[in-house]
């Protein structure tokens, strides 16, 4: 799926950034230019990024919902 439309970059080429050694956000925008010209896809891009790196790490990461 394309991510940033603006860079064309999509949920493969940041999983292959994370494989490859990007341990940042801030290093995924300065290799890829995901989330620098228009930033609609910030929130997107930093889900598939922080995902990535949870499968580096071997854990995903689920987030918590608490029953009110």
């Amino acid at each position: 799926m394309i991510v940033c439309v603006c860079e064309r970059v999509s949920d493969r080429d940041i999983e292959r950034h994370v494989r490859g050694g990007c341990d940042s956000f801030d290093s995924l925008q300065l290799e890829t230019g995901v989330a620098t010209c228009c930033g609609r896809c910030e929130d997107c891009a930093r889900e598939v990024f922080e995902t990535a790196t949870g499968a580096q790490g071997g854990m995903a990461i689920i987030p918590l919902k608490i029953a009110a």
